[in-house]
């Protein structure tokens, strides 16, 4: 059984209507191989992650909580700080995020 047309015209037809096919596959496989190269670079020249985060109020003024850098707790106005900021906002009475203990981390033991 042939499911193929038996004249040379509507063979060459398909042939064409294949090989048209076949390229936007592989200018589809091309595209996705493009994005993915990007997608990994992308992850691998990201900064690392800070070691401490400051978080601020909704005014963005005030400091509330001093966080460790991974922190799942730590909101969206979190910024990174090095250590000797994240000591010196706890000296000042900054509050430690009770779920990350930065302040035990830190070594600041307020008393």
């Amino acid at each position: 059984m042939n499911d193929l047309p038996p004249d040379l015209p509507r063979l060459r037809t398909l042939e064409t209507w294949l090989t048209l096919t076949l390229d936007r596959v592989r200018q589809q496989i091309k595209d996705a191989e493009q994005r993915e190269a990007e997608r990994q670079h992308g992850i691998e020249a990201r900064p690392p992650a800070p070691d401490w985060l400051i978080e601020r109020g909704l005014s963005g003024q005030d400091a509330v909580y001093v966080h460790a850098g991974g922190c799942w707790n730590a909101g969206k106005r979190s910024k990174g700080v090095d250590r000797s900021t994240a000591l010196h906002a706890l000296t000042e009475g900054v509050a430690a995020c009770p779920h990350c203990r930065p302040d035990t981390e830190l070594g600041y033991f307020d008393g």
